[in-house]
């Protein structure tokens, strides 16, 4: 059983790349001579057509693919044939001679999923960036059409099979065009909303697009939507039996599927309306039947983005504007619509220009550590945080499930391997340091063992304590001397002691380059891991009152540092 679960799933999987290799023509190199020859199929029914027949098409239409030789063109139609946009005929050739017969030979003809997609293609090549309208007339047919049948069916006798079957087909053809009208409206609506270069004009008439048209497909919508579904649930019981009569009376290309051994199944994709699946996605459009919430209520919600994004992209303009902008000859506008609805009406026209809605006793109580008096007022209170799911459903139920909590014992793991190759790394770069002490000039030092030198000395200088030596005369600059000039590391137990020498350099090399220090001497020592109570550093490490540094600094102004 498991063994034919797989093949089934792998039957469909490769059915399903056969399908989409149909597309690849559109985004191949040679698309356009392509779509060029596709065309010439599509503008046929039921013809085969030798090579000769599509290059005499071709150059009479002209377009990208006019000049074209035969051998080109052979390879562009052998191309298509393996995607599977073209069949090759099995027409029968007769022939005078045998160059008749090696050009008549070849003959193709168009596939059913490549007249499918080169029609879809032409559709959106043609229509793609228009503003479709919505056909809201077929609402009205869809309601009248599902009130009639339903009297018929429930009626003694039934409705007569080929009355229905009428009937049933107009229905879904109604309703199909209207649903893909109101598809293609709201996604060319939501490409326009999503710009924010629109000007004062433009904005003037999506504004108008939005408060008119939308408002009144919305209206329409909501109007019919209680009506066609109370006609549906008169028709539901009713419909597995006025299905079972239809097929009995015209069953169409069912006949077609396998009947008994040895004959291949033929897929048949039925009319729409005559199965139980097509009448669920009519009511689901109209009525919430699995939780997820029907079509009607994903239409309102658009609407209200809509009118979001309207209102975000007038707050920018109001931003930007210089002045020029006035606002009179809309809120006029306004004021006469207020002035000549109804109270509902003057209401739901607040809620959309304004975006004011009723109060809500939300009861969120305050945080515990504020007293709010009781006659403090809402506007200069404090502001208390509403949960999301309450400011955005009017709910507080959370929806879908709780998400595990998020396992970060790779990353701590990861971050804990990183710190103890980091500590590794100054381990080494210390036991180098303590080997080479004494012995500079002789040893070149790694970068590791470089940076952690620098660092100890920079430490060990700002540490020192100044002192002025005693042979200095007064008459010339003076001349200082390097008193506790250390620094240590516990960790690493390492010390080093920076002594001043006149006359001394002290060279470091490294694989970064060469340090040059002058005057000073550098020395490296061991010191145990723990430190006592009082601290590294003895009483004379720290920098009295008087020991202010002058303006060479601790190292004077031969210090220099080369790199080569």
């Amino acid at each position: 059983m498991g063994a034919s679960a797989s093949g089934a799933g792998q039957d469909v999987g490769e059915g399903a790349r056969r399908r989409l290799d149909a597309y690849t023509y559109l985004s191949a190199r040679e698309r356009l001579e392509h779509i060029a020859i596709m065309r010439v199929f599509c503008g046929t029914l039921l013809a085969d057509l030798s090579v000769a027949d599509i290059m005499a098409k071709l150059r009479q239409g002209g377009g990208p693919a006019a000049g074209l030789d035969a051998d080109t063109l052979t390879v562009r139609l052998e191309q298509l044939v393996q995607w599977g946009n073209l069949l090759r005929s099995s027409h029968t050739v007769k022939a005078s001679s045998i160059s008749e017969y090696q050009r008549s030979r070849s003959r193709y003809q168009l596939s059913k999923l490549g007249e499918r997609i080169q029609r879809d293609a032409d559709g959106v090549l043609a229509e793609a960036d228009a503003a479709r309208e919505v056909s809201n007339e077929l609402l009205a047919l869809v309601e009248r059409g599902l009130r009639e049948l339903a009297d018929l069916v429930t009626a003694p006798g039934g409705v007569e099979p080929q009355d229905g079957l009428e009937r049933i087909s107009t229905l879904f053809v109604q309703f199909t065009e209207f649903a893909d009208s109101i598809r293609d409206f709201y996604a060319y609506l939501g490409q326009v909303l999503s710009r924010y270069d629109l000007d004062s004009a433009e904005y003037q008439g999506f504004k108008e697009l939005l408060l008119d048209y939308v408002e009144a497909i919305t209206e329409d919508v909501a109007f019919r939507a209680p009506r066609i579904s109370a006609a549906l649930d008169t028709l539901w019981p009713h419909i597995p039996a006025l299905l079972d009569r239809l097929d009995a009376h015209a069953q169409g290309l069912t006949g077609l599927s396998a009947q008994g051994e040895g004959r291949p199944e033929v897929r048949v994709q039925r009319s729409r309306g005559r199965e139980l699946v097509d009448w669920e996605g009519l009511r689901g459009w109209f009525r919430d039947t699995d939780g997820q919430g029907s079509q009607v209520d994903q239409l309102r919600d658009a609407t209200l983005r809509a009118l979001q994004s309207l209102l975000a992209n007038a707050k920018r303009m109001l931003r930007s504007a210089t002045g020029e902008m006035s606002r009179r000859k809309d809120l006029l506008r306004l004021a006469r619509w207020f002035e000549e609805a109804a109270p509902q009406d003057a209401h739901d026209i607040a809620v959309a220009a304004f975006g004011l809605y009723g109060a809500r006793h939300l009861g969120i109580p305050p945080a515990t550590d504020e007293v709010v008096p009781a006659y403090t007022s809402w506007w200069t209170g404090p502001v208390v945080e509403v949960p999301v799911a309450l400011r955005e459903r009017g709910s507080r139920a959370q929806r879908g499930r709780a998400s595990a909590v998020e396992d970060h014992s790779a990353q701590k793991e990861r971050l804990r391997e990183a710190a103890r190759q980091r500590a590794a790394a100054r381990t080494a770069a210390a036991d180098e340091l303590r080997s080479a002490s004494g012995r500079f000039t002789d040893v070149r030092l790694t970068s590791a063992a470089l940076g952690l030198l620098l660092e100890l000395l920079a430490t060990a200088l700002g540490n020192a304590q100044l002192r002025r030596l005693a042979d200095s005369d007064g008459e010339g600059p003076a001349d200082f001397g390097l008193d506790s000039a250390r620094s240590e590391d516990a960790e690493l137990g390492i010390r080093l002691t920076v002594l001043r020498t006149a006359g001394v350099r002290t060279v470091l090399y490294s694989a970064d380059g060469d340090l040059l220090l002058d005057d000073l001497e550098l020395d490296i020592s061991r010191i145990a891991a723990a430190v006592d109570g009082e601290g590294a550093f003895d009483g004379e490490g720290a920098v009295d009152g008087e020991g202010a540094l002058d303006g060479e600094g601790v190292v004077d102004g031969e210090a220099e540092a080369s790199v080569s």
